[in-house]
């Protein structure tokens, strides 16, 4: 019998979920979903928490339906390690060379505006296209591929 899952969430561990949750809806173009009912806004429900609860949580949708949900939720202890699973966002697809460089650098530049951090570069092979490595605003490694 094949799998039943039907979709798939990415979960961050995270010290703010909203600015890590922020940050990748621009990397991304995705979008926080509506406040819950009742509330004018994001705000205005955060501020009927116990202080505790504020920014334990924060999720994001691809507007379009196609991408997963991300949710970003916080955690006691700091990032120590390399991450075991990182994202490739993919902005150099069918591009080679120069032009694919290019596309990374373009994009790259747009992100660190943003707070993510440029790692290095990992050049073209006889396997695979360069890709640049970064880490978001908290530290979790990425890639431009």
């Amino acid at each position: 019998m094949g799998a039943s899952v039907r979709q798939v969430q990415v979960t961050f561990d995270c010290a703010s979920p909203e600015r890590v949750g922020r940050f990748w809806c621009e990397v991304l173009g995705y979008v926080a979903p509506p406040p819950p009912e009742g509330f004018a806004n994001w705000d205005d429900f955060t501020r009927t928490l116990p202080p505790e609860q504020r920014d334990s949580w924060f999720a994001c949708t691809d507007p379009s339906g196609v991408g997963p949900r991300l949710y970003f939720q916080r955690v006691p202890e700091g990032k120590v390690v390399k991450n075991r699973l990182h994202l490739d966002v993919r902005v150099g697809t069918g591009l080679v060379g120069e032009e694919r460089l290019a596309a990374l650098e373009a994009e790259c530049a747009r992100l660190i505006s943003l707070g993510a951090v440029r790692v290095r570069l990992l050049p073209a092979d006889e396997d695979n296209e360069s890709c640049l490595v970064m880490q978001d605003v908290e530290g979790n490694e990425f890639c431009l591929a």
